[in-house]
């Protein structure tokens, strides 16, 4: 590469780094840029322990340790067309600690480009090596045919000779839009519960959750029938019957309503806004549809296990005080013979807490349904939002209880409605 073309180039970029480089005569031991030309012997890991292991390349983000001369001349750095970012305090005359750009490049040149005091430009071949694609969740896993949808993740890149690409159940999906993080696309008629893949020139990557996944089910129809082979049957099974509906605003058949009451900070509407399935029966027997969530779903690693569900909350109603206690629970805890409250009022039992309004102060879907997951790692706190002392082990995961109440307590008095569907426990 021309060293002249470079110095043209990137002679006012490098004229304003020198600036911020630049040691003030009154700090002797600070930072000071170096005459002379730098040279890179080599680039290894950071770690120690990997020293001897010599890199041609490295992934974005990833940090590396070059070794040379006179490293203190740089004043600017550049891998392939994306500028690095360079502190002092890790850069000595034969060691330079830096981090590779996260950006994409937009011209592949496979070198680093170092500018020093002079304006000169050195090269050193080397290949930033980008990802392939990352698929973290998708706004509604259980989108209905004909809505928009979309999947967020990260490195999806479109390229000439390998588009960009989407299949759902082995169908391949038309994108809409994308961005580095996000394809937006629309749901096609008769799509199938199955898999989804996004592939990138830089290789495939299929997500942990299907589409239309009905995996780790534990409520679904309500009680009402109506989610065909997916039915759990499960419904109200504890001290209230919140309110079960089917209609307009439908996910999938019946769903599960909490709220249309008012909430403020000292608020305890339980019977507007628990909703309990607590295993057994009145007599203490566990039959029917009366049986333990772990005969349905295996929790044996519930660390690595998230609970999912769909929310439905229309702008008209937003949600503005209190958390969501999501609380799993063991027999030892309670079940429909022995139903109390004692294990989550005002105890060290550990339970989850979902606040989505907190960020901002008011949260809704604009009454649209959207996928929520919680990891079940997060379950270690108590109702007011302080870490609980003892942890959940396997045997707490026979009942749930779902209840707006105490956690965050710093926002406004509303009326949610809060509507909510297709509750499930899948690992993540």
């Amino acid at each position: 590469m021309n060293n002249k073309i470079f110095k043209g180039l990137y002679l006012g970029l490098a004229a304003s780094a020198m600036i911020g480089f630049t040691a003030c005569e009154d700090e002797p031991d600070k930072y000071e840029i170096s005459g002379g030309t730098p040279t890179i012997h080599y680039i290894r890991p950071v770690d120690k322990a990997s020293a001897d292991s010599l890199l041609t390349g490295a992934y974005m983000e990833n940090g590396i340790c070059i070794v040379g001369e006179n490293l203190r001349s740089i004043t600017k750095m550049l891998f392939n067309d994306q500028e690095a970012q360079l502190i002092p305090s890790l850069i000595t005359d034969n060691t330079m600690i830096v981090t590779v750009p996260g950006q994409i490049p937009g011209v592949v040149y496979n070198k680093i480009f170092m500018i020093n005091n002079a304006n000169d430009t050195t090269t050193y071949d080397f290949n930033v090596l980008v990802p392939g694609p990352t698929i973290n969740n998708m706004s509604n896993e259980w989108a209905k045919a004909g809505e928009q949808a979309t999947i967020y993740g990260n490195y999806f890149v479109d390229d000439p000779n390998t588009p960009l690409s989407l299949t759902i159940s082995g169908k391949k999906i038309d994108i809409e839009e994308f961005t580095m993080s996000t394809i937006t696309f629309t749901v096609p008629e008769g799509l199938s519960e199955g898999p989804i893949e996004v592939t990138s020139v830089y290789g495939k990557k299929k997500a942990r959750f299907n589409y239309h996944d009905t995996r780790g089910m534990l409520f679904n129809d309500w009680g009402t029938g109506d989610a065909g082979d997916a039915s759990t049957g499960l419904t109200n099974h504890g001290w209230h019957n919140q309110q079960i509906l089917s209609d307009e605003n439908s996910l999938d058949g019946s769903y599960l309503m909490l709220g249309d009451v008012d909430l403020d900070d000292g608020a305890w509407q339980d019977g507007a806004v628990s909703f309990e399935y607590w295993p057994g029966d009145w007599n203490g027997g566990f039959s029917g549809t009366d049986i333990r969530l772990s005969d349905l779903v295996s929790f044996a690693n519930f660390e690595n296990m998230a609970l999912k569900f769909e929310v439905n909350i229309p702008s008209s109603n937003p949600w503005t005080n209190l958390s969501m206690q999501c609380i799993f629970s063991g027999d030892a805890q309670v079940t429909l013979p022995t139903a109390n409250n004692t294990f989550f009022n005002g105890t060290d039992y550990p339970r989850g807490l979902w606040t989505p309004w907190n960020a901002t102060g008011s949260y809704d879907t604009g009454g649209k349904w959207v996928t929520v997951t919680i990891p079940i790692a997060n379950f270690k706190y108590k109702n007011d939002g302080t870490p609980a002392s003892v942890p959940l082990d396997a045997s707490n995961f026979t009942g749930l209880t779902l209840f707006v109440w105490s956690g965050v307590t710093s926002g406004t008095t509303c009326h949610p409605i809060i509507r909510i569907d297709n509750v499930r426990a899948v690992e993540i």
